[in-house]
């Protein structure tokens, strides 16, 4: 009912289209929010979503492109902290969520189980969200003394992400804020809090901000790239939506195969990192059913 009701009215009698509006400066990480109504919240993974983007249908003669940007926030973290191992693993291309359950678990590769991989995942982005063993064994249902060595032990196989991590926490003490990859300020007053939930929430804000900030910073220097390559290219292909990591656009079926190169291109090298950038991307009539 959330999603059902209102949209059908919020139809626009004159484009026929549902027109969201995006905020440039709600969340405090910088990335964008969109609202009247929040098409960034439309869920994806249920039976009920898949049917509600089913109703998202690109004009005739169109079709969707979708273009995600593929764990960016872990690209980031590699590239802030300077960890040869998270930087290898992404430069080669492997599964960095299946080296990480080789390692925590003490395992080979090839032994890897999906559960494995799945908790390995939850750690690897707990990490950047400055996750303590107590949240962790929450979030997996285990013991905070196993989530402790899951940590203890993700640190031992990054060395230089548990360094960044401090130096990150020493200079938000410091100077009371944390800066993202262009040099945004976030301001973080509780770092130096007497009250110790206080504090802790800041240390996790310090800790993400860099990260998500700078995946913010990425994704919109890359949409004014690709503004930029349509009008020049003379392209009938426009961006409709931000969805944090992923941009879906709308493009004349005649110029996908062109369109889609400059969107993988422009996303792949809005800034120079010393790891690589991918970019996955999908086409399709409607927003549910989009194919590689």
């Amino acid at each position: 009912s959330t999603y059902i009701r209102p949209l059908p009215n919020l139809i626009n009698p004159e484009t026929g289209r549902i027109h969201t509006s995006f905020n440039q400066t709600v969340t405090s990480t910088g990335r964008l929010s969109s609202s009247q109504p929040n098409l960034q919240n439309i869920p994806i993974k249920d039976e009920l979503g898949k049917r509600l983007r089913r109703a998202f249908v690109a004009e005739e003669g169109y079709l969707f492109l979708s273009a995600d940007y593929s764990q960016i926030e872990l690209r980031i973290l590699a590239h802030l902290s300077g960890d040869e191992g998270l930087k290898d693993a992404f430069a080669r291309g492997e599964d960095i969520h299946s080296q990480t359950a080789s390692e925590i678990f003490g395992v080979l590769p090839i032994q890897v189980t999906p559960q494995m991989r799945r908790q390995a995942k939850v750690v690897n982005f707990g990490i950047v969200y400055g996750i303590s063993p107590y949240g962790l064994s929450r979030d997996l249902g285990i013991s905070e003394g196993d989530a402790e060595n899951y940590i203890q032990r993700y640190f031992q196989r990054y060395p230089k992400v548990k360094e960044y991590i401090e130096k990150t926490l020493r200079e938000a003490r410091e100077r009371q804020y944390v800066t993202t990859l262009l040099g945004r300020k976030r301001y973080i007053p509780g770092i130096l809090s007497s009250k110790r939930r206080e504090r802790e929430f800041a240390e996790r804000t310090a800790i993400n901000t860099p990260v998500q900030g700078g995946a913010a910073d990425l994704i919109k220097l890359a949409m004014v790239n690709i503004a930029k390559r349509f009008k020049e290219e003379k392209l009938g292909a426009y961006i409709i939506l931000q969805i944090h990591d992923e941009l879906l656009f709308e493009v004349p079926e005649g110029e996908m195969i062109k369109t889609r190169k400059i969107v993988k291109e422009e996303m792949e090298n809005a800034m120079k990192l010393s790891v690589p950038l991918v970019v996955d991307t999908k086409v399709g009539k409607n927003w549910a059913e989009m194919r590689e």
